[in-house]
């Protein structure tokens, strides 16, 4: 029977002798028995390993672009985050041979599908816990989902043009083969002459290999008709024995020949490759060599399908191995679902305590997702343990920012206040009183907490907006003010070495006077860089040898003096230096009345003795002591009136 080489194909065109009648007829009876069904594999192990490769090759006759499919290699897609998943599809998308990866492409959906809908799953459920009463309905937008559908829809494309192509020809050429069964079937009982037979054989033989690919569900019944059709003529018409002999022969030495490949391919490394080139051993028997002789056929097939059983076992072991290791990722798996879901039964009570556990989980899930694979038959069943908890998780997370959602809402309130007070000021050009206070603005902004989610990147941007107009505009101002300084140093240092070819008049309100105008002048000057205040002491000491020089009373020397130090407090803005000097001066009197007071009690218990008329030297230095400390009382005042002055200006 043809059944037990799986199909076969004439090399060499044979010559024609007779045969028996009664044979034929038999030959025929079988023949109605194998067209009406076709056969069931055998139970034993054999059959079922060739059964496997006459399977895959049914579907590459179907499309032979499939073979291709070997040459690309299968990913652990599950894997892989949803970004790489996207760059895996365009590539699998610019093959050229669509149907080469229809497989991986199917894998990829998958993957990224479900990673893809458990995200968007989360993201629901953060916009319905942080909106408990809305009635806007839900919509997330995610660019890398809108670039998947765009490659896979490329793909889609592709595989039905494919599809198209290929669906218009198989029916066709099925119904051809079919005919050309019947035709082979036919001549078994033709009324025309041998030689007639032959060549219509021949005809057919050459029709047959040029029909083109058929479904893939009807391959293996048809290429069986086809071998049983054809073994029938080769056993039962009158052939030329000498000739089908030789034909015989040759066929036998080239499935021979398969054989002695296959036994090499069993201790092929690599078992994959060596099962693919089984394959491809098999379609040569099937399609490419003829029959052989009866005392051989069945010995030559069972001695190849042996070692297809082999190499089958071979692959099983792989197969069996691929199925301990996604066994072990199930374990993992397990395990990793068990983490999180004892992490959804623990109740924090702060932010940060809840984003710690929001990490712990976003690592379990990356771990989750690149476990790797596991029996397909419990893969639904550990994807929805694993979603069950990640949203058990939520749930317990977002019920305690539902908590505290009305604190998140007191905080916005106070943001929008400080986004309004920092517009305010944005424009302000008394950069000197505003600085303070937009800093001060930016240090309430740290203290105040969180707000809800769907305001914090706005309001955030228009409070940085405010503050970065404002500070650019106070870098400008300063920027424009260094220059100034510098220039303003220049100048008075130019205006110092100047002032050394001063020459007193020996007019003592001539001299004052020109003093006086060169502290006024000074003044005009401008403001220098802090990094060179140094330029004022200079002048200071300069002031110092002048009115050392000039006859002036001391009072009037030490205020002069000290209202040119006043007058650069002034400039430079420093509010904490002025006070400085207000809060030592308000010290000094307090300590020069003190003095004053212990001293008129001295005089007072001199004043009192019997000899209290005349005044001994003590006495009068003591009184002496005393005006000095008024003096130096009224000097004193007059410097607090003149600072007090500055805070008025």
């Amino acid at each position: 029977m043809a059944e037990h080489e799986n199909g076969e194909s004439v090399a060499d065109e044979p010559m024609i002798a007779a045969e028996e009648d009664n044979e034929a007829a038999r030959a025929e009876q079988e023949m109605v028995a194998e067209t009406q069904a076709e056969p069931a594999p055998e139970a034993d192990s054999d059959q079922a390993a060739v059964a496997a490769i006459a399977q895959t090759n049914a579907e590459e006759g179907e499309d032979e672009t499939l073979a291709a499919r070997h040459d690309i290699p299968m990913e652990d897609y599950e894997a892989m985050p949803m970004d790489r998943l996207v760059s895996e599809l365009d590539k699998l998308v610019a093959v050229e041979k669509v149907m080469s990866v229809k497989d991986h492409v199917e894998q990829v959906k998958t993957a990224f599908l479900s990673k893809y809908n458990h995200f968007i799953d989360e993201k629901k459920e953060e916009f319905l816990a942080e909106n408990p009463d809305t009635t806007e309905e839900f919509h997330y937008h995610y660019p890398l989902k809108a670039k998947f559908d765009t490659l896979y829809n490329q793909f889609r494309d592709k595989r039905n043009v494919h599809f198209k192509s290929l669906q218009n020809n198989l029916q066709e050429n099925l119904e051809k083969r079919l005919a050309i069964v019947n035709e082979l079937k036919e001549l078994i009982n033709a009324q025309e002459n041998i030689k007639d037979t032959l060549k219509h054989f021949n005809e057919l033989r050459e029709r047959w290999k040029n029909a083109g690919p058929i479904p893939k569900d009807k391959y293996n019944h048809v290429w069986n008709n086809y071998h049983f059709h054809l073994e029938n003529f080769y056993d039962y018409l009158h052939l030329d024995r000498d000739a089908r002999d030789l034909d015989f022969k040759h066929n036998l030495t080239q499935k021979l020949k398969i054989i002695a490949r296959a036994e090499e391919l069993v201790n092929e490394p690599d078992v994959n490759k060596a099962f693919r080139e089984l394959q491809d051993l098999h379609k040569i028997w099937k399609e490419d060599i003829g029959p052989v002789s009866k005392d051989y056929r069945e010995e030559v097939w069972n001695r190849f399908s042996a070692l297809t059983k082999q190499m089958h076992d071979k692959r099983e072991l792989i197969f069996e191995s691929q199925r301990e290791r996604e066994n072990q990722n199930l374990e993992k798996k397990k395990e990793i679902i068990g983490k999180i879901e004892a992490l959804a039964q623990e109740k924090m009570s702060a932010h940060a305590s809840w984003q710690g556990q929001v990490e712990k989980v976003e690592a379990l899930r990356n771990e989750f997702f690149s476990a790797g694979k596991v029996p397909s038959e419990v893969n639904e069943e550990t994807w929805s343990a694993f979603k069950t908890a990640v949203r058990n998780f939520n749930a317990l997370k977002n019920s305690f920012y539902k908590d505290i959602k009305k604190d998140q809402n007191d905080n916005l309130n106070k943001k929008q206040a400080l986004v309004e007070r920092a517009k305010a000021l944005q424009e302000s050009e008394d950069f000197a009183s505003t600085t303070p206070i937009m800093k001060q603005i930016q240090e309430e902004w740290k203290q105040v907490g969180h707000v809800p989610r769907k305001y914090s990147d706005k309001i955030w941007k228009e409070f940085k907006d405010a503050c970065n107009r404002y500070f650019e505009r106070l870098k400008a101002q300063r920027n424009e003010a260094n220059e100034e300084e510098m220039e303003a140093f220049e100048k008075k240092k130019a205006y110092v070495e100047s002032m050394k070819d001063f020459e007193f008049t020996g007019n003592h309100k001539t001299d004052l006077d020109a003093i006086k105008t060169h502290i006024e002048t000074w003044k005009t000057l401008g403001k220098v860089p802090f990094s060179r205040k140094h330029i004022d002491g200079k002048f200071n000491k300069v002031l110092d040898g002048l009115f050392e020089k000039l006859s002036l009373s001391k009072k009037d020397t030490d205020m002069m003096r000290f209202a040119n130090k006043v007058e650069q407090l002034s400039e430079s803005n420093d509010t904490r230096k002025i006070d400085n000097e207000k809060i030592f001066l308000m010290r000094k009197i307090e300590e020069v009345q003190s003095e004053i007071f212990q001293l008129e009690n001295n005089i007072q218990f001199f004043t009192n003795t019997k000899n209290a008329k005349k005044e001994n030297s003590i006495v009068l230095e003591v009184r002496k002591n005393i005006e000095k400390h008024k003096e130096e009382l009224s000097v004193l005042k007059d410097k607090l009136k003149k600072v007090r002055s500055l805070n008025q200006e």
